[in-house]
């Protein structure tokens, strides 16, 4: 499996969002559910959020993201996908030294 973060950056602000946010939210609990979205929310200096997928390659990611509902209403300007490979930190356990 592998890992994404995906930043959307926003074309309208927090109250341009709002018609869309509860099918965007419900969207997020359920990949949460899944297993899919790792963690995910606003940025608190710009308009945009911030969110990680675990995936099984690039193209399921693109699957998962053309069915946010925040691309499908066209208030997402732009969007940036980096692999991430964490190794260090809090949150890896101990036996992946």
């Amino acid at each position: 499996m592998a890992k994404f973060v995906v930043e959307f950056e926003y074309n309208v602000d927090r109250a341009g969002r709002q018609e869309l946010h509860p099918a965007h939210a419900e969207n997020l609990h359920r990949l949460a559910r899944s297993g899919v979205l790792l963690l995910g929310g606003p940025l608190a200096d710009e308009n945009a959020g911030l969110l990680l997928y675990e995936v099984e390659d690039r193209a399921e990611l693109q699957k998962v993201l053309d069915a946010e509902p925040y691309v499908q209403g066209g208030i997402v300007a732009a969007t940036r996908i980096r692999q991430w490979s964490p190794g260090k930190g809090s949150w890896i356990t101990e036996g992946r030294k």
